[in-house]
């Protein structure tokens, strides 16, 4: 998108934007408006999502109907354990009519990419997305190509698998700004999905914004007012992480970086141009349960989940008051 105009909406106009993109969405996928509303807020946040869900709960519809939705180019990339760097990358290729060699672009080159079941990949070939994750470029043989913009991985796992499968390192979880789990419909919601599966399977989705909107979207996000009680506030929740005598490792800075980005994109899409506890409150599952980490006897013997210990702290840290606002 690079020269591209873009212009930066009014946090009114980014709530009716967002509302458009979710009533679209909902034509193919019943349900799952937080999850959808969440996977947005990291996109316009700039992040990364890490989707958790077994298979059949829509986790690559969704990452499709955003795509399609919103006019972004995306790839599916499905992770096996004999996929290689330059399977995702891309490599030189030697053209005999000119005599040269030519980088032919890999999957990773576009708005959104899926990369379905990464843990099935080797560690190495999972290494290969951590640049592009963090840099938005990836370098082959010394050259360095950026990334289309908006850029934005979202990686599915499942949760019930065990075999063949090679654990993320904590650098790479790390690099997902929310980590968001997909669960099953409800009754209801499965009843309506049985009632519009022709509907569904036809896909008839339509455009309603553009990469340029996206992008505008992007730095208004970046434009939202957050209190320096805010700021306390989100602090105090990732330091009580580090205290909480359940986990073995806490939230980094970049976990309370999350924070406040993941914030300040849910406040744009509520029409607000300034974030409250609420927000805060809002995020802090899918911000944080990645990144907290539990002793093994928290997990074995209680039972206890890192969701478990992020509602007890928040349940235990007090919420301010922050000046009000003008909208």
């Amino acid at each position: 998108m690079a020269g591209a105009q873009v212009r930066v909406p009014e946090p009114k106009e980014a709530r009716e934007l967002a509302s458009k993109v979710m009533d679209e969405i909902s034509k193919v996928i019943v349900g799952k408006r937080e999850e959808i509303r969440l996977i947005l807020a990291s996109l316009v946040a700039g992040g990364h999502v890490l989707l958790e869900g077994v298979p059949g709960v829509a986790k690559t519809t969704m990452a499709r109907a955003i795509a399609s939705v919103l006019g972004l180019e995306w790839r599916r990339i499905q992770f096996t354990p004999d996929l290689l760097p330059a399977d995702i990358l891309g490599t030189y290729i030697y053209e005999q009519r000119t005599g040269e060699f030519k980088f032919r672009k890999g999957p990773i080159f576009a708005n959104i990419v899926l990369a379905d079941e990464i843990n099935r990949a080797s560690p190495r070939t999972q290494s290969a997305f951590l640049e592009a994750m963090q840099e938005r470029q990836v370098t082959i043989e010394g050259v360095t190509y950026k990334l289309p913009s908006p850029f934005m991985v979202i990686a599915t796992m499942n949760p019930i698998e065990f075999e063949g499968v090679f654990p993320l390192p904590e650098a790479q979880i790390d690099r997902f700004l929310a980590k968001i789990i997909v669960g099953y419909p409800d009754r209801e919601e499965m009843l309506e999905v049985l009632r519009r599966i022709d509907t569904i399977e036809s896909w008839g989705l339509e455009r309603v914004s553009s990469p340029e909107e996206v992008l505008g979207l992007i730095e208004a996000a970046k434009k939202v007012y957050v209190d320096d009680v805010i700021l306390e506030y989100i602090v105090d929740i990732v330091e009580e992480t580090r205290r909480h005598p359940l986990v073995r490792l806490g939230g980094s800075p970049r976990a309370a970086i999350a924070l406040v980005k993941l914030s300040k994109s849910v406040a744009l899409m509520d029409g607000r141009g300034y974030v409250v506890p609420d927000d805060v409150k809002r995020v802090a599952l899918p911000a944080l349960r990645h990144r907290v980490i539990l002793k093994p006897e928290a997990e074995l013997e209680a039972g206890v989940t890192s969701d478990n210990v992020i509602e007890q702290i928040l349940e235990k840290t007090p919420v301010p008051s922050p000046p009000a606002r003008e909208e």
